[in-house]
């Protein structure tokens, strides 16, 4: 293998490296971490000695991607930051991903493909017209790819979020009926589950727990998350928090009609089902079948002479 591709096959590989490190670190703070660690040592040790003990990501790939981010920023309107920003949140990802970071990785895909492609086309001597074209092709494929793979988190978590906000709203509707009070409430649902709804609802809390006032900590949790259903609810809680309504009347009509909802969704896609399946039958299917079935007809048609073929 030449110097040129294997210039080129080890771009991709890092580029790949660098967005599955980044894409899987963990939401915990490193400094925190490595705090702890540092304290629960019987034996005093050196900040080197812990500063070693993480893992290559923490300690190479994210101060590289968070000094790569801060160039990007410098250059990067204010307005298209702040965007990406939200949408990182929308997509639970803030924790994990800065808007600067996440501009640097569609850079360094954009440049790292065009550039891989651009080498392989010049090791193989295609002409200058199609090296051009296709390196085009591949740098506008790297510069999207991660938004459109934003796009399809925002999606996924969504949905997660409207299929278990029924849930949600009949463990509320229960504890305030018995008699807990609706941050209770919120409390024993952070608790008891384990998802995107679950923590933004912990989230609420922590942010009233600070003085934020419960009426925009719930409108924040609407503007973070995005979803119909949620603003809804939040706006129903609120009015009825304005206006003295009992909250478990306006939980369990919220309850109802979310479920209704969540039926009228798993109906409408069993009704798209057979219309989705029709495309892969007649490409994938059909023609198997007339292969396997039509086959061994086809050769006896043509070992017995009638087409004048054998």
């Amino acid at each position: 293998m030449s110097p040129t591709v294997t210039i080129g096959l080890l771009a991709v590989l890092i580029l790949l490296g660098v967005a599955l490190l980044i894409l899987r670190r963990s939401e915990s703070d490193p400094l925190a971490s490595r705090l702890a660690e540092y304290g629960s040592r019987a034996t005093p040790v050196s900040l080197d000695e812990v500063e070693m003990s993480l893992t290559f990501s923490d300690r190479v790939i994210v101060p590289f991607m968070r000094g790569a981010g801060s160039l990007v920023s410098r250059f990067t309107p204010q307005q298209s930051l702040e965007h990406t920003a939200h949408k990182l949140e929308v997509a639970g990802l803030s924790r994990r991903l800065s808007a600067a970071e996440y501009w640097a990785i569609r850079i360094i895909a954009t440049v790292g493909l065009a550039g891989m492609i651009y080498l392989l086309m010049w090791r193989f001597q295609v002409q200058p017209g199609k090296r051009l074209m296709y390196t085009v092709i591949l740098g506008l494929l790297g510069f999207f790819l991660p938004a459109l793979w934003l796009s399809s988190t925002i999606s996924r978590r969504k949905l997660g979020i409207f299929r278990s906000l029924p849930d949600a709203l009949d463990l509320l509707t229960i504890c305030v009926e018995a008699g807990l009070g609706f941050d209770s409430a919120m409390r024993r649902v952070a608790e008891k589950w384990d998802s995107d709804l679950s923590r933004e609802l912990g989230r609420v809390l922590q942010e009233i727990q600070l003085g934020k006032p419960r009426r925009d900590a719930l409108r924040a949790l609407a503007d973070r998350l995005e979803v119909q259903d949620v603003t809804t609810f939040v706006a129903a809680v609120v009015q009825a928090e304005q206006l003295g309504v009992s909250m478990t009347k306006v939980l369990r009509i919220q309850s109802d009609q979310m479920r209704i909802k969540r039926r009228q969704l798993a109906e409408k896609r069993a009704q798209e089902a057979p219309v989705k399946m029709v495309v892969p039958m007649v490409l994938l299917i059909f023609p198997s079948l007339l292969i396997v079935l039509l086959g061994p007809a086809g050769f006896q048609v043509l070992r017995s002479g009638v087409l004048g073929i054998l």
